[in-house]
């Protein structure tokens, strides 16, 4: 799950590492709203799942960490 999460992230901003540890990506520029708008849609056709709207929170988004709970929320168990 790590590494495909990683592969999006990268797929939609490949000028920022996202591997590196302790990144909030949101307080850091890293994604803006837009992005997370993105980040959901590929989520959701990568992992087969729908990410309901009231999930669609920065701090959702905000780490890989925080990205993989939010998956393991929805269903995904990889």
């Amino acid at each position: 799950m790590k590494d495909k999460i990683l592969k999006i992230l990268q797929d939609c901003r490949p000028e920022f590492n996202f591997s590196e540890e302790g990144l909030n990506f949101i307080e850091e520029g890293m994604l803006d709203s837009f992005d997370v708008v993105n980040l959901v849609s590929d989520l959701d056709s990568t992992f087969g799942i729908s990410i309901d709207g009231m999930d669609i929170l920065p701090e959702n988004f905000s780490t890989l960490e925080a990205i993989m709970n939010l998956l393991k929320k929805n269903g995904v168990n990889e």
